[in-house]
């Protein structure tokens, strides 16, 4: 479910000290689903609410020293996390919404987003935000190290029609984003969907 940037802030400023403990063997899962963006040496990538960073280190591996890293996310405390963890050093870390993202049209040849889409307050607008930054046919991916019933069942809830994330609420979502759907995964160890950016 969407959030308002403000709950958002508040739910991870509340998690950011301990965030990475509880989640402590996801690493595998972020490098393989950085590796299904592929990047190439010099590419220019955004990880969307980067949390703590997890995804940087694979990210700046993909994209080698003449590549561009950037990590965004609303939350000064996940970003300082980040800080403590050392992965400032693999990408820019920026404040920002990635409702208005600080960069120019195109700047962009793909984007990352772990756990993102359930907490974008406007999903559609807020996905064509991340268009705008990303060049025709650029990479979308949008990850969760966990599929769609597992993580329900780790909240003790059920899935129901309306999640953002099932294939037939994502695709549309996407295309009217300026986003073409190419691959959907989700099972138990892990969601995967990405996307090109349309011409």
């Amino acid at each position: 479910m969407s959030d308002d940037p403000t709950r958002v802030q508040e739910f991870f400023s509340a998690r950011a000290e301990n965030w990475d403990a509880r989640f402590p063997d996801d690493g595998p899962a972020y490098a393989a689903a950085v590796s299904a963006l592929g990047l190439r040496p010099g590419d220019r990538v955004l990880d969307a609410g980067c949390g703590t960073g997890r995804a940087l280190p694979p990210l700046r591996a993909a994209v080698g020293s003449s590549g561009t890293v950037l990590g965004v996310d609303l939350t000064p405390a996940m970003l300082a996390a980040a800080v403590r963890a050392g992965r400032h050093g693999d990408g820019r870390l920026l404040l920002a919404d990635v409702s208005r993202l600080p960069l120019r049209t195109g700047a962009l040849d793909a984007v990352f987003g772990a756990g993102l889409i359930s907490h974008l307050p406007h999903p559609e607008e807020n996905l064509r935000e991340l268009a705008r930054v990303v060049r025709p046919d650029g990479i979308l991916a949008l990850f969760h190290p966990i599929g769609r019933a597992a993580l329900a069942a780790r909240h003790g809830r059920q899935l129901t029609p309306d999640d953002l994330r099932a294939e037939p609420q994502l695709g549309p979502l996407l295309a009217g984003s300026g986003w073409r759907l190419t691959s959907y995964v989700d099972e138990d160890t892990r969601f995967l969907a990405l996307a090109v950016r349309e011409s």
